[in-house]
């Protein structure tokens, strides 16, 4: 039952999470005994119009610590394993995520909201196929009592020494259960167990199109072990190249990402920190509400780095234990720049073209599916920052092209026919000039609607898209005609890895200590 959100209850939430969150409607959840907050219910739809799907926001930050480790150690794969194998565990899911839906809109109709039609479809955490969020389900479960998602009520069955609402901890007694205190999973705590020099790292990568986040502990010889790995779709380039500026509404999507990770990021405690922001960042007249936005909620300030060394950040990434014939070609496409930089081991040319998903789907794209006279004008932009970037970086010598980001990816699972997206799959698979031409031509025809029922697709990505797979063919078939004029043969490779390794990785090395989690980082 939700109960109004008292002075006294506000003053407490703020000092759990050092902030108050947008939207609270009530507290959702309290702690027996002593009715502290544990859980507050957010409305669907926050005052600025921005659809806000997360109903149950997890606060407590004992709860929130025992989620990330959880997190941390592997269970969210098992989980979605379990999901999988498991067809009643799939069905409770399944009811699970629908019950969640029917909570949002009745707290959006108790709020005098209309429903939410850009996320009538999206419950939290993954429901109702995968786990993808431990803190939604568990806030879920806190807040509709035992029986209601089955994963959050095992998750907190898991935990030692939280508070619990009354109906969950006569749950959990009556079950004879009190927590796994003395389990291998409960007895692993954030930085136990890591080899000498391990360095733990949080990186942030904020571009064009999306919002993301690495965790990860890397050990002295450069072994990248990843706790958590999350991407948002928050779209802060929106309209960028026809105004300057950041869009109201694409700050508070990207500011309310910077929340969510926040709480992933409290309960692993990295040791090093460091928020790059990309392309769209770079053309932007209010950057000052951005970086002040950032500093607030995460704790450090964004830098805003120039196209060559994100470049070279995507190289270390995308070539840190690939096995392929060098010189290598890594091809970064973001949502408002492309990166080509070449290398053997070291970088030998770099530039940044002013290509990308995002740029180019708004500068030209007026029909669903896109005219091909619009992809034509597409294509002429990317010959033509193709011809600029040629003379930078000599392409003719790479023997591998290594695609990363979300376009390129994406694309990969579209010319892999997979039945959902696979990182696994995905990482290092090898794809064909033929296969991509033909994949984008086959994404391009699409709608955008029928783009976005594909069961590896991402919503956030089924409108530029096609946008974005023209960029890639394009570049590729460049790519390709200048190797092999120059007497060479290209393989095409696709990577997972990519600029959120490779500051993950820079955060490790010794020149990093003492710097990069320093809040004062610069902005400019």
């Amino acid at each position: 039952m939700i109960t109004p959100c008292t002075d006294a209850d506000r003053e407490r939430i703020r000092e759990q999470l050092g902030r108050m969150p947008r939207g609270v409607v009530g507290v959702a959840a309290r702690a027996a005994g002593t009715g502290e907050p544990l859980v507050v219910a957010t409305a669907p739809r926050l005052e600025d119009g921005t659809p806000f799907p997360t109903t149950y926001y997890l606060t407590h930050p004992e709860i929130v610590a025992e989620c990330s480790r959880m997190e941390a150690n592997g269970v969210m794969a098992e989980f979605t394993e379990r999901l999988a194998a498991d067809a009643d565990l799939r069905a409770a899911y399944a009811e699970a995520h629908r019950a969640y839906l029917a909570d949002r809109s009745r707290v959006g109709a108790e709020a005098g909201l209309a429903e939410v039609t850009e996320i009538e479809d999206f419950s939290a955490g993954g429901m109702p196929t995968r786990v993808k969020c431990l803190h939604a389900l568990v806030g879920h479960s806190l807040a509709a009592g035992p029986g209601t998602n089955p994963v959050g009520d095992e998750a907190l069955a898991r935990m030692s020494g939280v508070p619990l609402t009354e109906a969950f901890a006569a749950h959990l007694a009556s079950a004879g259960a009190s927590g796994n205190a003395g389990t291998e999973d409960s007895a692993v705590t954030p930085g136990a167990d890591r080899p000498a020099g391990t360095v733990r790292t949080a990186a942030f990568d904020c571009g064009t199109n999306s919002l993301r986040l690495l965790v990860a502990d890397v050990a002295p010889d450069g072994t990248l072990t990843e706790l958590a790995r999350e991407m948002r779709v928050v779209r802060l380039g929106q309209g960028v190249d026809a105004t300057g500026e950041f869009a109201p509404e694409a700050l508070e999507r990207t500011f309310a990402v910077c929340e969510e990770y926040a709480e992933i990021v409290a309960g692993l405690r990295p040791d090093r920190q460091r928020f790059v922001a990309t392309s769209a960042s770079r053309d932007v007249s209010n950057r000052d509400v951005f970086a002040a936005g950032v500093r607030e909620r995460l704790g450090i300030a964004p830098e805003v780095i120039e196209g060559v060394e994100e470049a070279a950040l995507s190289f270390r990434g995308a070539t840190a234990g690939l096995d392929a014939t060098g010189p290598h070609l890594v091809m970064d496409l973001g949502g408002g720049s492309t990166e080509l930089v070449l290398g053997s081991g070291e970088v030998a040319g770099a530039h940044s073209m002013n290509i990308g998903c995002v740029r180019l789907f708004e500068r030209w794209v007026r029909s669903d599916p896109p005219a091909e006279a619009e992809l034509g004008s597409l294509r002429a932009d990317v010959d033509q920052a193709f011809a600029e970037a040629s003379a930078h970086v000599d392409v003719s010598a790479a023997r591998t092209l290594v695609g990363v980001a979300g376009t390129i990816t994406t694309l990969a699972a579209a010319a892999l026919e997979l039945d959902e997206y696979d990182r696994e799959a995905i990482h290092g698979s090898a794809l064909t000039r033929t296969q991509i031409v033909e994949t984008a031509d086959r994404l391009s025809a699409m709608t955008a609607d029928e783009r976005r029922a594909l069961p590896y697709m991402h919503p956030g990505r089924a409108d530029v898209i096609a946008a974005g797979a023209q960029v890639f063919s394009r570049l590729v078939e460049l790519i390709d005609d200048a190797v092999s004029g120059g007497g060479g043969t290209l393989e095409i490779r696709v990577s997972e890895s990519d600029i959120l390794d490779g500051i993950a990785l820079g955060l490790a090395s010794p020149e990093a200590a003492g710097t990069s989690a320093d809040p004062a980082a610069s902005a400019s």
